[in-house]
């Protein structure tokens, strides 16, 4: 078997060491990518995206409809509805399975090419309602225990990150074995796709039968390419904090951060200065979206996408670092994504009960019920924001251990969803201001539990 490209079967499995704790930052690649083509307007927008789409990675594969699931509880989905699954990898190769330049690894202090795995640590659910009314992303926590539904790899259950890793190395081993007229480079891409397949149906499944119509991949070395090319970013932070793990060193409220920094400011889960700042995984997955949605502001209000250079260079990197589903069309995606850039989209993270140990791995252990109905109400909320707007909210729960950070509110789990989408109309309102006069953005702060909403610069822990 190639080493090159050979996917490490073990890697997804291992307890991460510090070198190799750099996960999800991934994410990013997609905002940009989306940014490049959407943010921007007129002709060399379409010129872009017809650039980007004769070059990227495609997979075509069976993707989950309304009505599939055996589940009874399957979500319905209207005419013109769509939802797209965003999956980042760990692995620290590209899309090729190739190894990356050795300067990318060591501005990334992520290990090299045989370290990360195949785990999709970003999961996000992209519901964009009929009608051009408010979007909603919805994270999905990487470590929530679940059912993998091909059992691959004769895993049952496993967190919902490993469906890929797993299915990726069952796939993979199969075709080399049986298959000697099969080149290693063709096997691979095959291997991709099934990995892709198995990921999709086990978040579809997991989610109570969501109907997904398309996926986004990135991998991670889009995140410090990207980073560096737009560089600065400004984010905002309730409380100053530092972390020796991620290189984390920030003070409170609104900064400017270079690619180095926002590496940090996207892995840090900790707080090692002893200021009483207690952070988990699900504060980083929100940094991720807050980073989303402060990368988006600055392509949209500082025009950087009339810089061609940068726009070429972004294009090179999501062929590299980036795969769609066969029926992803980029150009009449742009519409929606010109929305979101200006506040047209939350962010909610699904809630967990609690962490606990399966299988000797830490995990978030889920109420399989809860992550159901609150992905339904939030997907109501989203097709019908006046009535959500309309509904009481409930008081957001914030558990002194962190472990249920993300949710929407107390109470059913589906009034949760309800209750969380309208204080995202709320937030949304209140995050979309402009610039001011001083050129200083607008900032919101925002609780644990509320939805984080795009159009200004978030301020989270």
């Amino acid at each position: 078997m190639d080493q090159q490209h050979a996917p490490r079967p073990a890697a997804h499995r291992r307890a991460p060491s510090p070198g190799r704790r750099l996960r999800r930052r991934v994410l990013l690649g997609v905002s940009a990518v989306a940014a490049l083509a959407l943010v921007g307007g007129g002709v060399a927008v379409a010129r872009t995206v017809v650039d980007l789409d004769t070059g990227i990675h495609r997979s075509d594969i069976h993707l989950p409809v309304a009505g599939a699931s055996a589940s009874s509880s399957a979500v319905p989905q209207a005419e013109g509805e769509s939802n797209i699954l965003v999956m980042g990898l760990d692995s620290r190769r590209d899309e090729d399975g190739n190894v990356l330049p050795a300067a990318t690894y060591q501005a990334l202090h992520a290990g090299d090419g045989s370290d990360g795995g195949y785990n999709t640590n970003v999961l996000m659910l992209i519901h964009i309602p009929a009608g051009g009314g408010p979007a909603v992303g919805i994270s999905i926590p990487r470590d929530d225990w679940t059912t993998l539904p091909g059992a691959p790899d004769g895993n049952a259950e496993g967190k919902i990150k490993q469906a890929y890793g797993y299915e990726l190395d069952q796939t993979l081993r199969h075709i080399v074995n049986t298959e000697p007229g099969v080149s290693h480079d063709d096997a691979y891409q095959q291997a991709r796709s099934a990995a892709r397949q198995e990921e999709i149906t086990t978040v579809s499944q997991f989610l109570g039968g969501v109907p997904i119509n398309h996926f986004i991949e990135v991998t991670m070395a889009a995140f410090y390419d990207i980073a560096q090319a737009v560089q600065p970013i400004q984010v905002c932070l309730n409380e100053t904090t530092s972390d020796t793990y991620s290189g984390a060193d920030f003070h409170k409220g609104l900064q400017s951060l270079d690619a180095a920094q926002a590496l940090s400011f996207v892995r840090q889960r900790r707080d090692t200065s002893g200021s009483g700042v207690e952070l988990t995984d699900l504060d980083r997955e929100r940094r991720e979206q807050a980073f989303i949605v402060a990368l988006a502001y600055k392509l949209r209000h500082e025009d950087v996408l009339t810089n061609f250079p940068l726009v070429q260079h972004l294009i090179d990197t999501a062929k590299q670092d980036i795969a769609l589903d066969s029926g992803f069309d980029l150009l009449s995606f742009a519409g929606d994504a010109q929305r979101f850039a200006g506040g047209g989209i939350t962010f909610q993270t699904l809630p967990i009960v609690r962490y606990g140990v399966e299988d000797g791995q830490d995990v978030n252990i889920v109420d399989l019920a809860q992550v159901r109905s609150t992905t339904a109400a939030l997907i109501a909320a989203s097709d019908h924001p006046a009535a959500a707007q309309s509904a009481t909210p409930s008081t957001a729960a914030t558990p002194s251990t962190g472990a249920a950070q993300g949710t929407a509110g107390t109470g059913s789990a589906a009034g949760q969803g309800a209750a969380g989408q309208s204080a995202a109309g709320q937030g949304a309102g209140a995050a979309q201001g402009a610039p001011t006069t001083s050129g200083v953005p607008s900032t919101t702060t925002t609780s644990a539990a509320q939805p984080l909403a795009s159009g200004g610069i978030p301020c989270v822990n």
